[in-house]
């Protein structure tokens, strides 16, 4: 195969929602010329040469439950302000395209099908779109809806980790973005160990709790305690809809306290709380109320707003993962790659602030730019 002729796969499990729409819009658009590559670390200066897929090499496919047509999903978006008004129509062609290799998911209500044959249909799946597309390698990215955590005793394994062991079995790369269970469920840890493949989660960090990687090493290094750290978020579309189950915001929020208690050493008072507001569409506004003691115990506190789009924020971010993955696999690494904790909100390993996490990152780059 020449240089020329090599493509890198990116399948979406979720390939119908926000993040992958607007993933699968915004290639198109960066690839065309039509907008810059803003919020793309690999576009960045320290990734030149590193050997990533270019963004016009990637081809993109999926499973969903969901049967709305990406074109049309895109509209749906633009009328949303999340993507720019007539890029869905600039880019029609390419959203048409993905969206012909999107296949149907699973488990659906009343599928009787047993784990193995859910796991052997979409590893088929995956297997026919390598093929037909003559694709060099496929990273499956996991941007679905949060599931709630699965019981210990439960008899079956949750969707998140049907999809990540026909990723295994497939022999392509994993990066489950969402607070889902995916590789992490105890049935798949020996296949992860064995297969020989490159991989990184959980949860991406896209927001808040970006911004709590960045302050609380703050107080650690200014030696200021944190007496308390209370959050709230308000978010709609299906990201809110999905939230709203008690049990799949549980796993939501316990990335978020994790940065805390890892970066602080324990988990501060206070909590963080999800509401789901569908009027807000796929915005979202987080607030934070941190406080903290001074100098000889004065009283202080550290209040913050973020307000943006995280099918915005995250889109960029799953495109530079599945890029750093097909490098990583091309040269040969294997296993978690915690280098990529940047990203997360649980990682795989590596440190807990942001400054330390993007360091790591960029010996990355480096230890890619030399496998060349």
């Amino acid at each position: 195969m020449s240089a020329t002729a090599v493509r890198t796969g990116v399948w979406f499990i979720g390939a119908r929602g926000s993040v992958a729409t607007t993933a699968t819009a915004g290639c198109a658009a960066v690839a065309a010329g039509l907008h810059p590559a803003a919020g793309m670390v690999t576009e960045t200066a320290p990734f030149t040469g590193s050997g990533l897929p270019p963004v016009t090499s990637l081809v993109f496919g999926g499973h969903d439950t969901l049967d709305c047509p990406l074109p049309k999903r895109a509209e749906a978006l633009a009328a949303g302000g999340v993507l720019p008004h007539g890029l869905p129509s600039a880019v029609r062609s390419e959203l048409a395209t993905a969206d012909a290799e999107i296949r149907i998911g699973g488990p659906l209500p009343g599928d009787t099908r047993t784990d193995e044959e859910l796991i052997a249909a979409f590893t088929a799946d995956l297997l026919d779109f390598g093929s037909r597309n003559r694709l060099a390698r496929t990273v499956v990215v996991n941007v679905s809806s949060t599931e709630p955590a699965p019981a210990p005793d439960a008899a079956r394994l949750p969707a998140s980790s049907l999809y990540a062991a026909a990723a295994l079995r497939a022999g392509c790369p994993y990066v489950n973005f969402t607070p889902s269970t995916g590789l992490r469920a105890s049935a798949l840890q020996d296949a992860a160990a064995a297969s020989g493949l490159p991989y990184a989660g959980r949860d991406g960090k896209t927001g808040q709790t970006l911004l709590r990687s960045v302050l609380a090493p703050m107080f650690v290094q200014r030696a200021l305690p944190v007496r308390a750290w209370s959050g709230t978020n308000l978010l709609g579309g299906g990201d809110g809809a999905a939230l709203a189950d008690p049990a799949a915001a549980a796993a939501k929020n316990a990335g978020k306290e994790r940065v805390l208690a890892d970066t602080l050493g324990a988990a501060p008072e206070g909590e963080v709380h999800i509401d789901d507001v569908p009027a807000l569409g796929d915005w979202k506004t987080a607030w934070d109320h941190i406080a903290f003691d001074g100098f000889l115990g004065a009283r202080m506190v550290l209040q913050t707003t973020w307000q943006g789009c995280d099918s915005a924020l995250a889109a960029p971010l799953v495109l530079d993962l599945a890029r750093l993955l097909a490098r990583a696999h091309e040269v040969g690494l294997t296993g978690p790659r915690p280098e990529l904790g940047f990203y997360f909100k649980d990682p795989d390993g590596g440190p807990a602030a942001l400054s330390e996490q993007y360091l790591a990152l960029l010996a990355f780059a480096e230890q890619l730019r030399g496998d060349k």
